[in-house]
């Protein structure tokens, strides 16, 4: 159990050095690109099918099939599919300097939340911070949620968040900070 306890003290560590979204990505228009669309005026519900590419500033989300909500306040709730045999993904560039990203992606589905900037990944999940093109860290699971506000990050061994004993594993790889000798 100690063990356990260092391990997420280290991954919160490894998140809290300004790995929060690009603040300016709150104020862009979203654009999205698709072979199909379906809009639901009561219910507030766009369905898009097809290739779809999301962009919003230096957010893209891309996969098969995208859901988006929108609730009385005007935020906005997307839920973005895998294609069969395939990843949905999600890029966004961090605060953290100016060549700082967080790559995401799942094989079921991406649900982006709008409001709280909570991007959660299901079903084989992996979640990378970079430098330029270089990883300085990584997490793999069955469930991964990645709050950039909060610049924290947790990962499950079950596609429904909660870990289970006997249910697999989660990887990590945190990269040293450090450059320097001493």
């Amino acid at each position: 159990m100690k063990r356990t306890h260092t391990w997420m003290f280290l991954l919160a560590l490894s998140v809290c050095g300004g790995a929060h979204a690009e603040r300016a990505d709150a104020t862009k228009p979203i654009d999205i690109e698709a072979n199909q669309m379906a809009y639901d005026d009561v219910k507030q519900i766009n369905t898009f099918t097809g290739n779809v590419v999301l962009t919003r500033g230096s957010l893209i989300m891309k996969g098969e099939k995208l859901v988006v909500t929108q609730d009385p306040a005007g935020y906005q709730y997307a839920t973005l599919y895998a294609p069969a045999g395939g990843r949905a993904t999600l890029r966004q560039k961090r605060d953290a300097g100016p060549d700082s990203w967080m790559e995401g992606e799942a094989g079921d589905r991406v649900e982006y939340d709008n409001k709280t900037e909570v991007a959660k990944f299901y079903v084989n999940a992996k979640v990378r911070l970079l430098e330029g093109k270089k990883v300085t860290d990584e997490v793999q699971g069955q469930f991964i949620s990645y709050d950039s506000r909060q610049e924290y990050y947790s990962v499950n061994n079950t596609p429904s968040g909660a870990s289970q004993p006997g249910a697999g594993r989660i990887r990590a790889t945190i990269q040293p900070r450090n450059t320097g000798t001493p």
